[in-house]
């Protein structure tokens, strides 16, 4: 997860608008790599195979961390890359209202937005089933972020 975010400063060629990023001298928390839907089981302690229903949710570990940094009174970014679908632009949206700087997510029109399927078993175990062909978060590339 580290690995995924860096301060601002660190990206020499990082075309993110940061007039809202950085207020009153923050520190702009930079974070790139996979926004995803979690689809989750609607009763707990189960695998997969025996859900009932699952639920959809914003996922992906760089965009949480975001999420969370602007949670807890930071000002942070995202970096990366989902469909041109309806969940894509879900998600950007989702960005934008937790008050994280979305102006570098871009829109894959040759990829979906990557799903996920994702469970606490009853013994503890975490159990995951991801649906990529590529996904988009996969097809980010140097040149998207000129």
């Amino acid at each position: 997860m580290a690995n995924n975010c860096i301060h601002v400063g660190d990206f020499k060629n990082l075309s993110l608008n940061t007039k809202k990023g950085v207020e009153g001298g923050k520190n702009l928390v930079v974070c790139f790599g996979e926004m995803l839907i979690d689809f989750v089981p609607t009763v707990g302690g189960v695998s997969l195979a025996e859900a009932p229903a699952f639920k959809k949710a914003p996922g992906g570990a760089p965009a949480n961390v975001a999420v969370g940094i602007s949670r807890l009174g930071g000002s942070s970014a995202f970096i990366g890359k989902v469909g041109d679908d309806e969940f894509g632009y879900m998600l950007a949206d989702i960005l934008k209202q937790n008050n994280v700087n979305n102006s570098g997510v871009r829109f894959e029109q040759n990829a979906r937005t990557a799903l996920a399927f994702v469970t606490l078993r009853a013994d503890g175990e975490r159990e995951f089933l991801f649906f990529r062909h590529p996904s988009a978060d996969m097809l980010l590339h140097e040149s998207d972020l000129t």
